[in-house]
């Protein structure tokens, strides 16, 4: 009803708007170093990466529906994001690096170096996440 409390002159004055808390704590993958940090942190806990094209609506859809899925609990889980359209090569590499086949969104799950599991579009956003605290 806000376009209708805008055109009629209703307002919001003494109600309190709710804050979203946001658990996801996105970290860039924009460099080629990074894939070995996440080889050598993936030893001691899971990592995640999130490849995304920034023009795929299929893709914007999704990531919206994955950072959803973050609670407190998953505060702490390492997720690197990839734009894959500024970043060609780093996926190609990850591809190659974790043996997984490029497709966009994709969530790949890195454990002891190697890629435990991998999920992609709307797949995604079924991902149990508290597997890989």
């Amino acid at each position: 009803m806000g376009i209708f409390n805008k055109i009629f002159g209703g307002n919001d004055e003494g109600k309190e708007k709710e804050a979203k808390v946001s658990y996801l704590k996105w970290i860039p993958l924009t460099s080629m170093e990074q894939l070995e940090e996440i080889k050598e942190i993936s030893k001691t806990e899971s990592v995640l990466i999130f490849k995304h094209s920034t023009r795929c609506g299929i893709s914007s859809m999704v990531i919206k529906r994955f950072e959803a899925l973050f609670t407190e609990e998953h505060q702490n889980l390492k997720v690197y994001y990839l734009d894959l359209l500024n970043y060609r090569d780093i996926s190609d590499e990850v591809g190659y690096t974790f043996q997984v086949m490029h497709q966009s969104p994709q969530l790949i799950i890195v454990k002891n170096g190697v890629s435990v599991e991998n999920a992609s579009h709307y797949d995604i956003t079924i991902t149990n996440l508290s597997r890989f605290i």
